[in-house]
């Protein structure tokens, strides 16, 4: 079975969110940059269809996203679904971010930077919700993880 898990591509959170802003700036308008992140989404470890159920599922999410997370070596790593195409696609941009990082860094990664790059703006109302319910559950658990 291939690995679930995103490997980080970045050395750092904060050196995945600057090439992710420095590869938006690419696009001039927001339909590229949407194909831009779906491509993202498709690019996805295949997340195991036994995992797409509700003890998975994120809830606050317009559209269904299945998550799960794994410590392995001091470090946090996450795997994500969607069953919609944008929405995989930011599922791909937070663990981009967060997975493989130790817990003290997501913990310290503010997901501030899904409104400064422009991505909530852009979304809408349902989908804006959904991300940030995202974001919460993947620094949930790692608070969970510091705490013990």
């Amino acid at each position: 079975m291939t690995d679930p898990f995103l490997m980080p591509e970045d050395d750092s959170a904060a050196a995945a969110i600057a090439a992710i802003g420095e590869e938006l700036e690419v696009f001039d308008d927001w339909m590229d940059r949407y194909q831009h992140i779906i491509e993202l989404g498709r690019k996805l470890p295949p997340f195991p269809p036994e995992w797409q159920n509700d003890d998975h599922r994120v809830p606050g999410c317009q559209s269904q996203v299945w998550f799960e997370a794994q410590m392995r070596d001091g470090r946090l790593y996450f795997a994500g679904a969607s069953d919609a195409a944008i929405v995989s696609g930011l599922v791909a941009l937070l663990l981009r971010v967060y997975s493989g990082r130790p817990p003290a860094e997501i913990g310290a990664t503010d997901p501030a930077f899904l409104k400064d790059l422009g991505l909530i703006q852009a979304l809408s109302t349902n989908r804006g919700n959904g991300i940030a319910s995202m974001a919460r559950k993947v620094r949930d658990v790692a608070a969970r993880q510091i705490s013990g």
